[in-house]
């Protein structure tokens, strides 16, 4: 073991988070600083990364973490920490790789924009705090550096802020990633209360170890279905993913990001992480909490698939993609494939950032232009484009053999077909392969094949943009070497375990049934789609359906009819509450106040004031003629001891 990478472990965050820094410093004028400055400290986050990823290569199940006192309050010692094992190394990998290709290109993509200093400054923040989530062995610093996400991706889907669009869509992310985090937050505190500890490993002191996780007991359900919320937030999980095709509207490196190694990674890579309590009282395999992992990723998977083939924004119909493939993850996690959900997490930040990446290179080369209807017949004018673009298309559509994408899909359903409580979500994701490769072979027959449709002249993307197309798309093959069941390196990593080299795995009936059901919706797209008209073929067949599903199932609009109309009704009540009844309660009581003052002057001025003046006055009368009294004279004293002499006289004879 390598004892300085893992007391330094937080240089991987702290390099891009300290880049960024500087980078706000710069004027606009120091663009090519800020490009520089943030591409130098990624690729110095990935040369950490590496030398940590080889430490863990020592000893299956490699596991180091350093540990100290952040600060103490009374009695209460807060420890935070960060953890190097497996999960953490290979996702610091593919973040920081997957974010330098990103960094690349964004300096061709966003070399025309006036504020391209602060841009690059956010997309520094955005990798640092992602990579702060990945090494964090406290769930207290997880969820600080889960916010920071959450603040960056704010920053950048909103970066064209002039854009009302934008706008809106920085404040939908924000709003509805918060209500997950909201049951994240009660979650964490639950955890500790129970635990008396959010370290995830601490000497077997740990939340995540024995000693943690049989002082949580009973409550692991309730703590893991909060904990659950921050990670359909965060990964556009139904019924919270309405944020994340929305977040669009910011510039496309900042889709590839989001989509790909950042933000909707964490709610998978949370999971993963915590996994130990979802696990907890598992009766083969299952408990409560991971059967609503299971349900709502496919819920989530299905409905995202189908929306997506009925939207015509080339980067949209990536977005509910993501959000399909991240509800597969969802179900792999839930039914006991934690290994297979992160092996497809990492295989998909490679090939959807080059989706992303290949869209905005189109968008390039085209001037801006989002609308597939609008395009066609790219393939011979984006030659580079076009092919990194297929493989991508390729991997995300599940084809094995050559493809990552398709090694991981397989070994996700092979874990789902194991599932004992129901047969059911291995049939809908089946049918889950079949709509993906049916979405994007009509994606690819809308954008580079068919008729010319530009209405403007397009032109192949410059070097900068597709050379970090190339290393992506080359990334997608290669890393089929370490998923194949014949050598499955990276599950046996990720398991603590020993590869051995089995090529008769590579004969199993799932991987022909999904290979057949790959070739079955490419085939179906080929035919729906091969001859376009004005009119999509599945709006001229099924205009109902095709209505509701290009307006997203109307999700937006049930939302606006029931939440948030709930939330106006409440703010409006909450308004009269304060305006009239709150304020109302406070003016009477001012008006208490008020009188009692004026009554209390009153009884001071005229009653007590007036009778402490009336008794001083009497009392200086009678000084006075006391003081009259004692002249001095002889005469007088004897006169008055002469009358007080025959007063007692008088007195006595009358009491005789």
């Amino acid at each position: 073991m390598n004892p300085w990478i893992v007391s330094n472990l937080w240089l991987v965050p702290a390099v891009p988070l300290a880049a960024s820094l500087v980078i706000l410093s710069l004027t606009n004028s120091r663009r090519n600083s800020a490009a520089v400055l943030a591409t130098f400290g990624q690729i110095i986050a990935l040369a950490v990364a590496i030398v940590a990823f080889l430490s863990t290569l020592q000893t299956p199940g490699f596991r180091a973490v350093h540990n100290f006192t952040w600060f103490t309050f009374g009695d209460q010692t807060l420890r935070i920490g960060w953890v190097l094992d497996p999960l953490a190394a290979a996702m610091m990998i593919m973040i920081t790789l997957v974010g330098l290709c990103i960094f690349v290109f964004s300096v061709g993509y966003m070399a025309g924009d006036k504020n391209i200093t602060r841009f690059f400054a956010y997309l520094s923040f955005f990798s640092g705090a992602m990579l702060g989530v990945v090494i964090a062995n406290s769930l207290l610093l997880l969820f600080v550096s889960w916010e920071l996400v959450g603040l960056a991706s704010y920053l950048l889907i909103g970066f064209w802020i002039e854009r009302p669009s934008a706008a809106a869509a920085a404040k939908k992310a924000f709003i509805t990633t918060r209500i997950g985090d909201l049951g994240f937050f009660l979650g964490m505190l639950w955890l500790y209360h129970n635990s008396g500890s959010l370290l995830f490993y601490d000497q077997g002191r740990g939340c995540l170890e024995d000693a943690g996780l049989l002082a949580i007991g009973g409550s692991a359900t309730f703590i893991a279905l909060l904990i659950f919320c921050g990670a359909m937030g965060k990964s556009g999980q139904f019924p919270l993913h309405v944020w994340l095709p929305d977040a669009m509207e910011g510039p496309t490196p900042v889709s590839a990001l989001i989509h790909a190694a950042t933000m909707v990674a964490a709610g998978v890579f949370l999971v993963a992480r915590v996994y130990p309590l979802f696990s907890l009282g598992a009766v083969n395999g299952v408990t409560p909490s991971l059967t609503v992992v299971v349900l709502v990723g496919v819920v989530t998977a299905l409905m995202a698939s189908l929306i997506a083939l009925a939207q015509f924004d080339i980067k949209r119909i990536l977005a509910y993609s993501t959000v399909s493939q991240l509800g597969l993850m969802m179900v792999s996690l839930g039914v006991g494939g934690v290994a297979a959900g992160i092996m497809h997490l990492i295989a998909h930040g490679f090939f959807k950032a080059l989706l992303f990446l290949g869209a905005g290179s189109v968008i390039h080369g085209l001037h801006q232009e989002q609308d597939v209807r609008k395009m066609g017949g790219l393939r011979w004018i984006m030659p580079v484009t076009f092919l990194t673009y297929a493989i991508a298309m390729l991997n995300l559509s599940g084809v094995p053999f050559f493809f990552s994408g398709g090694w991981t899909k397989e070994e996700i359903l092979h874990n789902t077909a194991q599932w004992p409580v129901s047969p059911l979500p291995d049939y809908l994701m089946l049918a889950g392969v079949i709509l993906t490769a049916l979405y994007m072979t009509r994606q690819m027959i809308y954008v580079f094949f068919g008729s010319k449709r530009p209405a403007v002249e397009a032109h192949e993307s410059p070097r900068i943009m597709t050379m970090p197309l190339i290393v992506l798309a080359s990334c997608s093959i290669l890393f089929t070497l370490v998923l194949t069941p014949a050598w499955p390196w990276l599950h046996a990593y990720l398991n603590g375990e020993s590869a051995r080299v089995d090529f008769g795995s590579l004969i199993q009936p799932i991987l022909f049934l999904s290979f057949a059901l790959v070739a079955a919706g490419i085939g179906l797209g080929w035919f729906i789609y091969r001859n376009l008209g004005e009119r999509d073929p599945l709006a001229r067949a099924q205009p109902g359906l095709f209505r509701f599903l290009e307006n997203k199932m109307w999700f937006d609009e049930i939302y606006e009819e029931t939440v948030i109309v709930f939330c106006r009704i409440l703010s409006r009540l909450a308004d009269w509450l304060d305006r009239y009844f709150w304020d109302g309660l406070v003016r009477l009581f001012a008006g208490l106040g008020q009188a009692f003052g004026v009554l209390s002057k009153g009884l001071d001025d005229h009653g007590i004031n007036a009778g402490v003046d009336e008794t001083t006055s009497g009392t200086r009368g009678i000084g006075r003629l006391i003081a009259a009294a004692h002249s001095g004279q002889i005469q007088t004293y004897l006169g008055a001891l002469a009358v007080g002499m025959l007063l007692l006289l008088v007195l006595y004879a009358w009491l005789s």
